[in-house]
């Protein structure tokens, strides 16, 4: 399973419609689809499909067609996730009709086109579980395990700075948060 960590856009133009795709990490998702809605007012369409891993490691889809014909939109575009075996993120289009029907098998082809012309944007990462681990420093030791950190390329951390403490939170592959806890 691949996943992607950053954002990619491009825009396909099938028969004079626009389509512009956004693929996202799932994290995303939802603050882009009220934005891309609120930037394209006009748009006839902002279609979107996702796919995630829940708490017990099941993947998780969905699709809207967003008044489009049903099955003419989000599925084509969940079935390019699901054949690039994408996991933790989104794709969502916005189309602007460019006057032109293009029926329902060119709306699917044109869908599927738009869903992997985003992806041919994309850098692709493997998809490594990740786990969370909260453990305390002392202030002395701050420096030491910001060391440790970045030698293992853990970036994702938090830290609360108490009294006669420093609590970590910290968020990455379970591999290298194990390698971590043995250093």
């Amino acid at each position: 399973m691949q996943t992607i960590k950053a954002s990619f856009a491009s825009v396909t133009e099938v028969k004079r419609s626009k389509f512009i795709s956004h693929l996202v990490p799932i994290k995303e998702y939802e603050g882009l689809q009220a934005k891309l809605k609120a930037q394209h007012p006009k748009a006839n369409h902002v279609v979107y499909a996702l796919r995630y891993l829940n708490e017990f490691e099941q993947v998780v889809e969905n699709a809207s067609d967003d008044g489009e014909p049903k099955g003419c939109a989000g599925t084509p575009t969940l079935n390019v996730l699901r054949g690039e075996e994408l996991i933790n993120c989104a794709v969502l289009i916005v189309r602007y009709f460019g006057g032109i029907k293009l029926g329902t098998g060119g709306m699917a082809r044109a869908y599927a086109l738009a869903a992997k012309d985003v992806l041919c944007e994309a850098t692709f990462l493997t998809y490594e579980k990740e786990d969370t681990y909260m453990f305390p420093t002392s202030y002395s030791d701050i420096n030491k395990t910001l060391y440790k950190l970045k030698k293992l390329n853990l970036t994702e951390y938090e830290r609360d700075f108490g009294a006669d403490k420093v609590v970590w939170k910290l968020t990455g592959s379970e591999e290298r948060i194990d390698i971590f806890k043995k250093s």
